[in-house]
């Protein structure tokens, strides 16, 4: 049930398509925020506000957003400054990574990951990053369990560098904002059962890449996408307000369990 967690605050939050950001927008708004998403997917954007305003809640939704395009990423939040004139919480939720092996990698693929997990995390941070100060907000970082451990099954030498740089960003922001009353965490889920990974794992089963990092967690199973946002509802609420630099890991133990 929902208690009032994020009552009155104006989060914005990238991603709100599908996946994880959807069940975040949900869930936010559930916990009385005015949820501020943003996608590149106009239709998936759509089905979520559709989803949020059907239980109540209360969002709004620019798409397309190129959160790739610094200048698609200051209009999006000078907008929301705008209508609303303050921003409490930046999630940076969204991510569109590629894959293949270190050796085979091509450098259009390994900037193109770059850009759209490190880049988008670092301009949209900069870009709300003053008026994060004048509220005295917060922002939540998607990092991954890609970004603390390798893996021997999984072809993702540009994604581990790009979510190892966004928990080392979190650090350092958290340590700047100090100054300026800023919290910064970040939350890195592991394998968590997203349509990409659930199609993964209709294909091919067993011998699903993820297979053996799901075999580590509590339960043998992908994770509950919620338990993500859950992790960053708390760190986006005030019951966080005397925790900054944290990076908390949501992955059903894989990473601690071998």
């Amino acid at each position: 049930m929902a208690s009032g967690r994020l009552e009155g605050k104006i989060v914005l939050l990238t991603g709100i398509g599908g996946g994880m950001g959807r069940v975040t927008a949900r869930l936010f708004a559930r916990e009385g925020a005015t949820v501020v998403g943003c996608d590149l997917d106009a239709e998936g954007a759509a089905e979520t506000v559709r989803l949020v305003e059907h239980e109540g809640g209360i969002i709004e939704s620019s798409a397309p957003v190129d959160l790739g395009n610094r200048e698609d990423i200051d209009g999006w939040i000078r907008d929301a400054i705008e209508r609303h004139g303050r921003i409490d919480v930046l999630y940076n939720n969204a991510s569109k990574p590629r894959f293949a092996p270190f050796a085979q990698m091509s450098g259009e693929d390994y900037r193109f990951t770059l850009q759209n997990e490190l880049d988008l995390v670092w301009h949209a941070c900069q870009s709300a990053w003053p008026h994060l100060a004048a509220s005295g907000g917060a922002i939540v970082n998607i990092g991954s369990g890609a970004g603390i451990l390798g893996a021997r099954a999984l072809p993702q030498a540009a994604h581990s560098a790009a979510k190892g740089a966004v928990i080392a960003l979190t650090r350092q922001l958290a340590a700047e904002g100090v100054a300026v009353g800023v919290r910064v965490n970040c939350v890195s889920p592991g394998v968590m059962a997203t349509p990409p990974v659930l199609a993964m794992l209709e294909e091919f089963g067993e011998n699903a890449p993820v297979a053996p990092i799901i075999e580590r967690t509590i339960d043998c199973k992908a994770g509950d996408p919620l338990a993500v946002a859950y992790a960053g509802l708390y760190l986006a609420s005030d019951e966080a307000r005397w925790v900054t630099g944290s990076h908390l890991v949501v992955d059903g133990g894989a990473s601690a369990i071998m």
